[in-house]
């Protein structure tokens, strides 16, 4: 793991309890690379110091979830970060095509990655929708406009990253990504995808599914108060209790958590309220699908 010379990247992976992951991941990043773990009780902090000295490693006392993050950007020391989780990692050559994006291209902020699955070197579907995002294509940015993002497929400017506040911890965990994604865009930056800029993930055998979709439903009321009209609020409700047990479990464990999103409640400008309704659209068969991406991707 010897990173390019110069290259202006730092990787930045949140990790809890995901040592086999890890072990197999942290190799194949071409950058410097910072692990900030979650309260791991399972001696995964440990074993990265020990198997990998380079590694800048930070241990947090409790589980901040996605907001581990927002340390890792702060301890790094490159102009732009790329994330990942414990299960991915960039292709070679990657970060070095993202940062020659970010120097070119002064308002863009965040950049999405085309995310393979492994094995199979399967697209994630989201790749599609955010490469056929309906958004189009701004001249001052490398590629479609989207609204949202695979936290772990993307690189972000840091200063604008910082500005916009860093992932919350309203929602904490899953469905993390649009409300950054509706910051940054309220701010003036850009957000693109880049199909070129390759990023793998490869889902770990411990990952827990236990209530995700209820997890999901919830973050989705909670960014809708944060962020949208009162009327795109009251419509959110009601869609997500119509997704069934889950989306009913959603919305009960969101009313205790309303009160904190009520404290961060701040209406968008109308051209990103604008831009966001256009990603709105009628139900899609199959797994469901939500905000994120280019608009929706799977939950």
């Amino acid at each position: 793991m010897t990173p390019p010379a110069g290259l202006p990247v730092t990787v930045v992976v949140a990790t809890r309890n995901r040592w086999p992951d890890l072990a197999r991941s942290l190799p194949r990043h071409e950058a410097p690379v910072v692990v900030v773990d979650n309260a791991s009780d399972d001696g995964s902090a440990d074993r990265v110091a020990a198997r990998f000295p380079d590694v800048r490693l930070s241990r947090l006392p409790a589980n901040h979830g996605a907001v581990a993050r927002n340390l890792g950007v702060l301890l790094a020391e490159t102009p732009y970060v790329a994330f990942a989780d414990d299960d991915s990692w960039w292709a070679p050559g990657a970060l070095a095509r993202a940062a020659e994006h970010f120097e070119r291209y002064p308002r863009l902020a965040l950049l999405a990655a085309r995310m393979v699955v492994e094995p199979g070197h399967r697209d994630d579907p989201v790749s599609a929708l955010m490469r056929e995002s309906p958004l189009g294509r701004e001249a001052d940015l490398p590629g479609p406009s989207v609204l949202g993002f695979l936290a772990c497929g993307a690189v972000v400017r840091r200063s604008a990253f910082l500005d916009a506040g860093g992932f919350d911890d309203v929602v904490f965990f899953r469905g993390e990504e649009e409300r950054l994604a509706l910051d940054l865009a309220a701010l003036g930056w850009g957000l693109a995808y880049d199909d070129d800029l390759q990023a793998h993930h490869e889902p770990s055998v411990q990952r827990d599914t236990g209530g995700a979709d209820a997890l999901s439903a919830r973050n989705d009321v909670l960014t809708a108060v944060m962020r949208r009209p009162w009327p795109v609020v009251a419509r959110t409700v009601r869609d997500v209790a119509r997704r069934g047990p889950a989306g009913r479990a959603g919305v009960a464990q969101a009313v205790p958590r309303v009160p904190r999103a009520l404290r961060h409640r701040r209406r968008l400008p109308a051209h990103v309220e604008s831009a966001r309704c256009r990603l709105d659209g009628p139900p899609v068969p199959g797994p469901r699908l939500t905000p994120g991406a280019a608009g929706t991707r799977p939950a």
